[in-house]
C-alpha cells in the first residue's frame, strides 16, 4: 500500500508528509497496551486470522525489521536487504505463547527507536533506495508508507482505530 488508499483501515499514502512520518510511527503503539490487557488477548476469531497478542508480537517485529531496513538505507548504498518471513518468525518466536506485559514493553520500545531513526531522516535521504530480496526497490520514502500502513492497519484488525 504505497500508491493507492487502502479501503480497509483508510491509508493513504498521497496524504502522507514526511514530517509526520515519526509521529505516526511513535502514535502506533496507543491502545495496545488496553487491548493486551482484554481477557481474550489470546483468542483467534478464526483459524486464519492471529490474536490480538499475535498481531501486537507481528507488529513488534515489524518496528525492528523496518528499523534495521532505515538503518542501512541511511549508512550504506546500495543496499539489499535479506528477506522476511513474517509467518515464519510468528511460528519461530510462538507469538501465541508470549507474555502480553512484556510484549507491550518490547513494542512500546521498537516504536520508539523506528520513529526516533525517521526523525533524523534529511531532506536528502528520502530517495535512498534499498532493494528486496525478490528484486523490489524500497525508498525510504516508500518504506515510510510501507509500514505506517502496516502498523496502522493492524492496529485496525485488532479493533482499535487506525490512528490514535
Amino acid at each position: 500500500m504505497i500508491e493507492k488508499p487502502c479501503n480497509a483501515c483508510g491509508f493513504d499514502p498521497a496524504r502522507v508528509r514526511h514530517e509526520d512520518i515519526a509521529a505516526r510511527i511513535a502514535a502506533s503503539v496507543d491502545g495496545w497496551a488496553e487491548r493486551l490487557a482484554r481477557p481474550d488477548v489470546r483468542s483467534r476469531p478464526d483459524d486464519h486470522t492471529w490474536s490480538p497478542l499475535e498481531y501486537a508480537c507481528h507488529v513488534r517485529d515489524v518496528h525492528g525489521v523496518m528499523t534495521e531496513r532505515l538503518d542501512a538505507m541511511l549508512r550504506t548504498q546500495p543496499v539489499c536487504f535479506a528477506d522476511w518471513d513474517q509467518d515464519a518468525a510468528a511460528v519461530e518466536a510462538d507469538y501465541a505463547a508470549q507474555n502480553p506485559d512484556d510484549v507491550v514493553e518490547q513494542l512500546t520500545a521498537a516504536a520508539t527507536g523506528f520513529a526516533e531513526l525517521y526523525r533524523l531522516v534529511g531532506d536528502a535521504d528520502w530517495g535512498r533506495e534499498g532493494l528486496r530480496g525478490n528484486g523490489s526497490i524500497f525508498t525510504v520514502e516508500t518504506l515510510a508508507y510501507y509500514a505506517v500502513h502496516d502498523l496502522e492497519h493492524h492496529r485496525v484488525d485488532v479493533g482499535l482505530p487506525a490512528r490514535s
